[in-house]
Order: structure tokens, then C-alpha cells, then sequence
């Protein structure tokens, strides 16, 4: 998932720097597709940790990186909760490259499980932040409470991240090794999704080997 999240998109800073003096709308427009358009495999987190990093090389502020952020951030979301009220599962398919159903499933019930607060939890986690507000609309969750929880979950993720970069670009080793702190920033933020890949796995492992011990058993009571 890792290399699938790293090829699609070019390295952020190239990126940022490729957007020129139309920065701001570009990191804007990423951090809306990402939101709620379904697709998932775009850089939110680095991104916005660079551009902080990368602000006075810009020639734009960590304000700045916010109040185009926030916005963006909670008007895609407001799409992908549309999209789920009104279309749903059946944009999904079981064998698509990107609206593959298991990915909808899993935001699912990561929404059953947090409520309302996985609009907060799931914008710490690449791909389900994507498919969160998809599931909310899915489960024809009330808007308002919906709009709620988006515009905290927007405003911590965006002025959190921002925050990061500030911070970690106040340390030389740090802003001479963007590339390789970036790096670092895509795998920490997936390390969630590939614990909940383990833990199927081992759950899938041990129902087939329940079910192949069982299959005895029931010949034995056959005969």
C-alpha cells in the first residue's frame, strides 16, 4: 500500500515547489480531493507538514497553509457525505483499483465503532479519512451533527500538521533531510492501516484453521 501511495503521487516538496506562485490553491485543492472525492492515495499529511517545512522557500506563511487547509478540508468532506447519501455502496466494486469495497467496509465500521468522533479519529489516517465522511452520509448520519464533527476534525488535522512542520522546521537536520522526514511521515501515518491488515489476517488464519478442525468431527458423526 505503502509503494501505491508513493507512486501515484510525485514527492511533496517537488510538488509544492512544481505548484509555483499557485501554491496555496494546489495545496487546496489536494488536501480537497483527498477529503472526499475518493481518492485516497494522495499525500495530506506530508504534504501539509512540507509546505510548513517549506513556507519561507514558498514565499508563503504557515497561516496561510491553514486558511486555505480548514476550508478545503471540510468541503471535501462534505462531498464524500453527499455522495454517501445520495449513491451510497454502489460506486463500490469488490475487485476496483481504487472504490474497492473493502476499503468502504472498513471506514464502515470504523465509523460503528467511534461515531461521530471517527470524523476526527480517521483524519489521522490516510485512505479512511477518504472514506469516513462516505460512510457518515452512507449511514444517513444527521448533518448537523455531521458538520460538527467535520469542522473539528478538519480544523485539528490541518492546524496539527501544520503545527508539525513548523516545528520540525526550526530544526536544521530536519530541513536538510525533507526527503527522508517525509518518508518517515507516509510510513508512521499508515502503520494503522497495516496493524488492521495483520489483524485480519490472523483472524482469517485462525477461522480456517477452526473450520478445517471442525470438518473432522463432523465426518466422524456421520458414521
Amino acid at each position: 500500500m505503502i509503494g501505491l501511495h508513493t507512486s501515484l503521487v510525485p514527492d511533496t516538496g517537488t510538488l509544492l515547489h512544481a505548484f509555483g506562485p499557485w501554491v496555496l490553491l494546489g495545496i487546496a485543492l489536494m488536501i480537497f480531493i483527498e477529503s472526499g472525492v475518493l481518492f485516497p492515495f494522495l499525500p495530506g499529511d506530508s504534504l501539509l507538514v512540507t509546505a510548513a517545512i517549506l513556507a519561507g522557500a514558498l514565499g508563503i506563511t504557515p497561516w496561510q497553509i491553514m486558511l486555505v487547509g480548514v476550508p478545503a478540508a471540510i468541503l471535501g468532506d462534505q462531498v464524500g457525505y453527499l455522495l454517501g447519501r445520495r449513491v451510497g455502496r454502489r460506486l463500490f466494486k469488490p475487485d476496483s483499483r481504487v472504490l474497492r469495497l473493502d476499503r468502504l467496509e472498513e471506514a464502515e465500521q470504523f465509523f460503528a465503532r467511534y461515531g461521530g468522533f471517527s470524523l476526527v479519529l480517521g483524519r489521522f489516517v490516510p485512505i479512511v479519512r477518504t472514506y469516513v465522511p462516505l460512510a457518515a452520509g452512507t449511514a444517513a448520519m444527521r448533518y448537523r451533527r455531521f458538520l460538527l464533527w467535520n469542522v473539528i476534525g478538519a480544523t485539528l488535522w490541518v492546524v496539527g500538521m501544520t503545527t508539525v512542520g513548523v516545528l520540525l522546521g526550526g530544526i536544521p537536520f530536519v530541513a536538510n533531510n525533507i526527503d527522508a522526514l517525509m518518508i518517515v511521515v507516509v510510513v508512521v501515518s499508515l502503520l494503522p492501516i497495516a496493524i488492521g491488515a495483520l489483524r485480519r489476517a490472523r483472524s482469517a488464519k485462525g477461522n480456517a484453521a477452526d473450520s478445517s478442525q471442525e470438518v473432522p468431527v463432523a465426518e466422524d458423526s456421520l458414521r
